[in-house]
């Protein structure tokens, strides 16, 4: 199946975005993934919360706003990159769609920081949906899916140059295998400043789990990541972008505030965990990028 980015009716989007998704097999970005092997999450040492994040915003005591205030509110611009390299002669087109060369990354960053916008964090949003909290006059997020090496060895490298912060969804099952980020790497990112987010242990979709799912996907990736960083883990990214209702109140239990999904339309009760995102494709230029992210959000 071809999903053709840039001539593609915005409004069709969710569709195609779904589409894509369910047909690949593993990650987000999985036409371009090795699949790593997997380790039990119950074989992992966890440990508890080291310490309270100094630097962030705090949420606990916040009250959360009514929906329609929050859908009311003018959406932020999220984007979401999966794999950032030059692509190779034996990537398919699908695989481009989640593989953004290096060139291409370099200028888009140029570009926002050019325009005048501003990295914002989860924390941040979180407080502007529900209090109206002031924010940079021209924010944007931006996430990272499925704990590719390169977004630590490039896109950190990248983003700091313009003291930018990133938002870094991880898949715990890929921690420490080749082509994929370490738990130092993943420390050290937290350290920095990026924030830390779950994107599950192995990228099953949420709205295939039952009986232990949560366990196995939700709540020892959590406390691993928890463990890894000494800060507890407020932001949830659904894999493939997938969501359904029920979902929500078990992220609810497990101590997440917020969920990011990615095209389809928030949930008119419960927006805060239907937080729109917007890939980013491989074959889009900084010019394409601004252009699409400005009629998207």
């Amino acid at each position: 199946m071809k999903v053709q980015f840039m001539k593609t009716n915005a409004k069709a989007w969710p569709l195609l975005f779904i589409c894509a998704f369910l047909l690949t097999g593993y990650g987000c970005g999985s036409a371009v993934a090795t699949k790593p092997e997997k380790t039990s999450p119950d074989s992992l040492n966890i440990t508890e919360p080291v310490k309270p994040a100094e630097n962030s915003i705090s949420i606990e005591n916040i009250k959360v706003g009514q929906a329609t205030e929050i859908l009311a509110r003018k959406q932020v611009p999220i984007l979401c990159y999966h794999h950032i390299r030059d692509w190779k002669a034996s990537d398919s087109k699908r695989a481009k769609d989640y593989i953004v060369p290096l060139g291409n990354f370099r200028d888009q960053l140029k570009m926002l920081a050019d325009s005048g916008y501003s990295t914002i964090l989860p924390d941040q949003l979180y407080n502007y949906l529900n209090t109206g909290a002031e924010l940079p006059a021209k924010p944007v997020m931006l996430t990272f899916d499925d704990t590719d090496l390169e977004q630590y060895t490039v896109a950190k490298e990248e983003m700091d140059k313009y003291g930018f912060k990133g938002v870094y969804f991880i898949m715990t099952v890929s921690l420490n295998r080749p082509n994929y980020m370490s738990r130092d790497q993943v420390k050290d990112l937290s350290d920095k400043g990026h924030v830390i987010g779950s994107h599950t242990w192995d990228h099953h979709n949420v709205k295939q789990y039952k009986g232990d799912d949560w366990k196995t996907q939700i709540e020892k990736p959590t406390q691993q990541l928890t463990s890894i960083t000494g800060e507890k883990v407020n932001y949830f990214a659904y894999p493939f972008g997938l969501w359904n209702k029920e979902a929500i109140p078990e992220l609810k239990k497990r101590g997440f505030v917020a969920a990011f999904q990615l095209t389809e339309k928030p949930d008119e009760s419960d927006p805060l965990f239907t937080i729109r995102r917007m890939i980013v494709p491989g074959d889009w230029s900084a010019a394409s990028m601004m252009k699409r992210m400005k009629g998207t959000f």
